[in-house]
């Protein structure tokens, strides 16, 4: 044996497997004599395990050695043990998401043993151990339940504990966690928080344009974007109408950089956030793209416009890893994949301008090692746990990148198009429903052990609806026209809004191709692929500000 394989074989380590099918234990004969016999046929399979093991282990190492990696035959000696103490009785729950991978390395740091407690933990709840006393469907998956969900986000809208005074500044956000939540459960926002929501946003909007976190604060990007979606969703007209568009426009006009990017505040700091916000709020309340003559921008460049060099300042935030950070030169996180995608979604069509701007094949590769196995939840970065909001962050990328690779395609061909998926959607509505779900308190949570809460419930929320939903880009028809904020204003935002020509749009249907995991009562509504918020908020408020006429 070539030291390079003894190395190796040291390194390398083989993990069992749980069995695919969790059947009842198989009912033995009583008294002594049968217990007897039972031993001797345990030591008798035992031997030849331990003979299979470690002739799979010589050859696995020896594989590897050659950059041929062999994977060894599960050991399945425990497998009435495992249906006995983890699966519901008959459930079909595949090894993928039973068990902790094949090969782990003998390299032990304090990362590598975090995930490894992560993935035994959650697979307590994947194999509905921790959840013995829940009803189970056949796929060994719980239930949404939506009731106890609804109830819990109806109290993080109310008045919050006094420890929340450090979030003072997050308000908008809450409203937008909350209300977005309960909407994808199919909750009306609209006749219960209408008033209150134009209320709190009314205060917190500024003279000068976009909204703070709180009364008399600084408007910020972040915060106006949460603003914005939270009275979308209440979607009412006096709700909207509180929005100043003009000097929206104009304090938008303030944050655009020379390098095509967004401050998030005046004087605040610059990134790929801002370039999603921005668009978002630009398209939404369809506002003109033009300069206005009194901002550092137009001083600088008359001939540009809100959008100018946008996807060049995406396109620098694309890393070496292949994934989008914050800032150029940063690391890679998955909320930023989703604001640098969405964004460039925005400016055009996904197929033209994601492919223009991003290296897609490095991104791909990127966003795909961000879902793992057994959890079947993603994380946020390399080397980084599972979390149930990357969700949404992570997992709503994937239509995004779907529409890039296949393009608008024909409303007629639309229904028979043959779905195709890029990532597990079984195991990201497994570890949704089985992990994320706290069953006491209600609301949506990181993973086991964690606390629910508002923001999670929102993006978990918004990730199981990616994951149920198929999202498609219609080819427009030449014969429509829509309102896209082409900058058809005056050099000063006065006047008509232009009508661009008409733009791809997006049709959702339920994704109907694998094996459907989840009970059909527990499909929660489509979100917006770019909005993240309702399909039917998105068009209710574009329709609103496309009818008005200038500001």
């Amino acid at each position: 044996m070539s030291s390079q394989t003894k190395s190796l074989r040291r390194r390398i380590r083989f993990i069992r497997t749980t069995p695919r099918t969790a059947a009842s234990p198989a009912p033995g004969a009583c008294g002594r004599a049968n217990g007897s016999s039972q031993a001797k046929a345990k030591a008798k399979a035992k031997a030849k395990t331990e003979t299979e093991t470690e002739t799979g282990t010589i050859a696995a190492t020896a594989a590897l050695a050659t950059e041929t990696p062999a994977v060894p035959e599960p050991d399945r000696a425990d497998d009435n043990e495992a249906a006995r103490t983890g699966h519901p009785q008959g459930a079909m729950i595949p090894d993928l998401f039973a068990g902790l991978p094949p090969v782990a390395d003998d390299l032990r740091t304090s990362t590598s043993t975090t995930q490894e407690q992560t993935a035994q933990m959650c697979m307590l709840y994947l194999s509905a151990a921790s959840n013995a006393d829940l009803d189970h469907n056949g796929h060994g998956v719980p239930r949404l339940d939506r009731d106890r969900h609804v109830r819990f986000l109806h109290k993080t809208v109310g008045r919050l504990p006094a420890p929340f005074v450090a979030a003072d500044a997050s308000r908008p956000w809450f409203l937008y966690w909350s209300l977005n939540a309960l909407a994808l459960l199919g909750e009306d926002v609209s006749g219960a928080y209408a008033d209150r929501v134009a209320a709190t946003a009314r205060s917190m909007q500024n003279p000068g344009g976009g909204f703070g976190g709180g009364h008399d604060q600084t408007s910020h990007l972040a915060t106006t974007y949460a603003t914005v979606l939270a009275l979308a969703l209440v979607g009412i007209p006096d709700a909207l109408a509180v929005i100043d568009r003009r000097a929206m426009w104009k304090w938008l006009c303030s944050l655009k950089q020379a390098d095509g990017g967004f401050r998030m505040s005046v004087g605040g700091e610059e990134d790929v956030r801002g370039a999603y916000c921005a668009a978002v709020v630009i398209t939404l309340l369809n506002l003109p793209l033009d300069l206005s003559q009194d901002s550092e921008a137009y001083a600088r460049d008359p001939g540009a416009n809100l959008f100018t060099n946008l996807g060049d300042y995406v396109r620098r935030c694309q890393t070496f890893e292949g994934g989008i950070s914050g800032q150029p030169d940063a690391e890679a996180h998955g909320a930023y994949a989703f604001c640098a995608l969405g964004c460039l979604s925005l400016l055009g069509s996904p197929d033209e301008m994601i492919s223009k701007y991003l290296n897609v094949p490095r991104l791909i590769s990127w966003l795909s090692s961000r879902q793992y196995a057994p959890e079947g939840g993603f994380s946020g970065r390399t080397n980084k746990l599972v979390d149930g909001c990357y969700s949404h962050w992570v997992g709503g990328c994937w239509p995004l990148i779907e529409a890039c690779l296949k393009g608008p395609i024909d409303a007629s061909t639309a229904a028979s198009a043959t779905p195709e998926s890029m990532f597990s959607r079984e195991g990201l509505i497994r570890y949704i429903l089985c992990c994320c779900q706290d069953l006491k308190r209600g609301g949506l949570r990181d993973k086991p052990g964690k606390s629910p809460d508002a923001y999670h419930s929102c993006y978990v929320l918004a990730g199981l609806s990616s994951a149920e939903n198929r999202w498609q880009l219609i080819s427009p028809d030449p014969t429509s026209a829509v309102g896209g904020g082409g900058g058809g204003g005056g050099g000063d935002g006065d006047g008509d809004v232009a009508l661009e020509a008409a733009a791809p749009r997006w049709v959702v249907s339920p994704y109907q191709d694998e094996v459907q995991v989840f009970d059909e009562g527990d499909r929660v509504a489509p979100v917006h692929p770019l909005y993240v918020i309702p399909e039917d908020k998105v068009a209710s408020a574009q329709a609103y500000f496309a009818a008005l006429v200038g500001f």
